[in-house]
């Protein structure tokens, strides 16, 4: 018995190992779960965006910081370019080069590639220990727990997490989270320390991600709330001030973010809320030095404080239409109204990513999170404090903004893992007090409550509810993340496909035009000049491949001509049910390209029916059926069968037999096709022998 004397730990003892055992489940959970892609199929770079960035990486893995920084790319945006350096947000690049170079200091040799695959994995499992610590902080241990293995698995987090998705929300939710934890703890401190080390994750998420906009508001929004209910004091001033100004200068060394943060109005409410912060701490000062007698001293403050706001207010929007400030962005200014970009700034409506989210959306990303969130609400309603005021406006602020624009779920996933961990974790704790279980005090507690046999009854109802819960939302986090949204799985691989042979059959010189959408896939897989891509940083330049897609073939010429283009490619799913394709994206298109003046003749109403509808059999509109986009699409189309008992040029997609069939291709030649018809790509035809133009 001795010798298992070691075994017998302390109550604390066992339940630091249970905790430490729990959490490190949640970390391993969330890493593993993520890496299905790579166990199934290979360790290959998934979507648009991740090929830019694993491009850039690799340029920085090969060249080094300074190349890196300075480095003028001429595969993109021909004729213009793009400068590197200055226009992107560095810190995923950095973190996958500095941890590749580790590695490879320690003998560990490994591709840059595999780093960048799995680095979106690594970071979740970080993400769920800061999501322990910052729900921990809010509550307790128990809550902590059950937020972190919430997040470990929730749709909304893992869709920009698994292997392989190699873009900057990887790891920017955790440097958010980080920054978040932070201030809580600089909050409940007031240490200049942990100040500091949120001014520092602050940093790191403004050199990782754009959205770092939502933090230095919400940020200032907390101190204000703090204010106006009468809760600022010395550690909220020392925190904030700490926070604002060394984060703000720290961030102005990022290239891309420059003098944003004393220029931008996105900026200007954390500079007012700074303000203000000097002028309560003044208050608070005189009145500690005041006695009752000198209320007018103060009065004059008060009235110094709102002449102060009014003059601040005055002085933002005088610099702001004089050009000194800059105004919103378009996706800020999306964000406060809906229906800004599609009315304004065709180019961000555009994007799927930028669309309102639907109800459905909810459910699927977040499920039992739901229905667990509100009651973690009323958690932190009940029992107020400094931090739990911060987590309400984190929820409240969040499930707005998620439901302006869909990409914002991100956002919305952890905080409602941890509302719904301090929920879930209230609502067992409270009905565990309940149960009937043998303890000293059993006998007593039935006899001082008469009512006790039914409450331990109700007890146990609750606990197996909220299990049966917990365990249909695993199930369902794993079938949302592993299926098609009918439960299937479907693979092509025409993508890859269609790149190599581009690659490796066309000059080196050679210029692709394609939609913005697929820009970055082909610089990096096909290594070759493409004329736009997933930057959108131009929009007139956007809007002259968008005319010519939408012109009939003479005119597209006469645009191809102008941009030098070699080859087109598009994105065509009539064949196989792909819904993403060119076609479905025309619209777009249409609009973006008459948003300029050199495309004021492409009218939108053009390509619908006289009944308004957008079409594409015989009933649809002939400027529809006769423009570039529609013929290289359907090209030979006509011929093929697509379903059984349907006729010839079936599309599965519009559910139509397409009404333009018999047509031959005047100006472009067909170069290549893919396996499904998924992407499709034409060869320009040189001008004729004698010079002329083919108009």
């Amino acid at each position: 018995m001795t010798k298992l004397g070691f075994l017998r730990l302390s109550y604390e003892k066992q339940d630091t190992l249970l905790k430490l055992l729990i959490l490190s489940m949640a970390a391993i959970l969330s890493f593993s779960t993520r890496l299905f892609s790579v166990l199934r199929f290979e360790s290959v770079i998934h979507e648009f965006d991740p090929y830019f960035n694993y491009r850039t990486t690799r340029f920085l893995t090969e060249e080094g910081f300074y190349k890196f920084h300075n480095w003028f790319d001429d595969r993109a945006w021909y004729p213009l370019g793009r400068i590197i350096g200055g226009t992107i947000y560095p810190g995923l690049m950095v973190t996958s080069a500095a941890l590749y170079h580790v590695l490879h200091f320690f003998h560990i040799t490994i591709d840059i590639r595999n780093v960048c695959v799995f680095l979106a994995p690594l970071f979740s499992s970080f993400t769920t220990i800061v999501t322990y610590h910052f729900t921990k902080e809010l509550k307790d241990a128990g809550a902590g727990l059950l937020a972190a293995a919430m997040i470990a698995i929730v749709p909304g987090y893992i869709s920009r997490s698994v292997a392989g998705s190699y873009d900057n929300e990887g790891i920017a939710i955790f440097c958010m989270l980080l920054t978040y934890y932070m201030w809580i703890k600089a909050v409940n401190t007031g240490s200049v320390y942990w100040s500091s080390i949120c001014a520092l994750a602050y940093f790191y998420m403004v050199s990782s991600w754009g959205g770092y906009v939502f933090l230095i508001n919400l940020i200032p929004l907390h101190v204000l709330v703090l204010m106006l209910t009468g809760r600022f004091s010395h550690r909220i001033y020392v925190a904030y001030c700490t926070v604002y100004c060394l984060g703000t200068i720290l961030s102005m060394q990022i290239s891309f973010v420059g003098f944003q943060p004393v220029q931008s109005s996105e900026h200007m409410a954390a500079f007012g809320v700074f303000g203000l912060c000097q002028i309560h701490a003044f208050v608070d000062y005189l009145r500690s030095k005041l006695n009752t007698q000198q209320f007018e001293v103060l009065f004059k403050s008060v009235i110094s404080l709102v002449g102060f706001v009014i003059l601040s207010a005055g002085t933002v929007l005088m610099l702001t239409g004089r050009g000194k400030i800059s105004p919103w962005t378009g996706r800020f200014y999306s964000l406060l109204d809906p229906s800004y970009a599609k009315n304004n700034i065709p180019i961000i409506a555009s994007v799927s990513e930028h669309q309102p989210t639907t109800w459905s959306s909810y459910y699927f990303d977040l499920q039992l999170l739901v229905f667990m969130f509100p009651v973690g609400l009323y958690y932190c309603f009940n029992n107020l404090s400094d931090a739990r005021i911060f987590i309400i406006m984190y929820g409240v602020t969040s499930m707005y903004f998620s439901a302006v624009m869909v990409r914002l779920m991100l956002v919305l996933a952890p905080v409602m893992c941890i509302l719904s961990g301090i929920g879930v974790s209230q609502v067992l704790t409270t009905y565990m007090k309940n149960l009937d279980v043998s303890r000293p005090d059993k006998k007593s507690k039935k006899q001082q409550d008469a009512t006790y046999p039914i409450k331990n009854e109700v007890a146990s109802g609750m606990i197996l509810v909220m299990a049966f819960f917990l365990i249909t939302y695993t199930f369902h986090s794993t079938w949302v993340t592993t299926r098609g949204g009918d439960g299937s799985r479907i693979i092509f691989d025409d993508f890859r496909e269609a790149y190599y042979w581009l690659r490796h059959n066309t000059p080196e010189d050679a210029k692709v035009m394609s939609w913005w959408d697929y820009g970055y896939q082909i610089t990096a897989m096909a290594n070759r000049t493409i004329l736009v891509d997933n930057n959108t940083w131009n929009n007139t330049h956007i809007s002259r491949v968008g005319q010519a897609m939408a012109s009939t073939e003479e005119k597209a010429y006469d645009i191809m001509r102008e941009l030098d283009v070699s080859y087109v490619l598009v994105i065509f799913g009539g064949l196989t049910g792909y819904s993403s394709d060119d076609i479905n994206k025309f619209l777009w298109m249409v609009r973006i390209g008459g948003s300029t003046d050199t495309g004021k003749h492409i009218k939108e109403h053009d390509y619908y029916t006289p009944t308004g509808e957008f079409r594409v059999d015989r009933e649809g509109s002939p400027v529809l059926l006769n423009c570039l986009m529609y013929k290289m699409c359907y090209y030979r189309f006509g011929q093929v069968y697509t379903e059984a008992k349907r006729p010839p040029g079936y599309d599965r997609v519009r559910n139509a037999e397409i009404g333009n069939k018999d047509f031959e291709l005047d100006v472009l030649e067909e170069a290549y096709t893919t396996e499904h018809w998924l992407v499709r790509i034409y060869k320009v035809k040189d001008l004729d022998n004698r010079g002329l133009s083919r108009t």
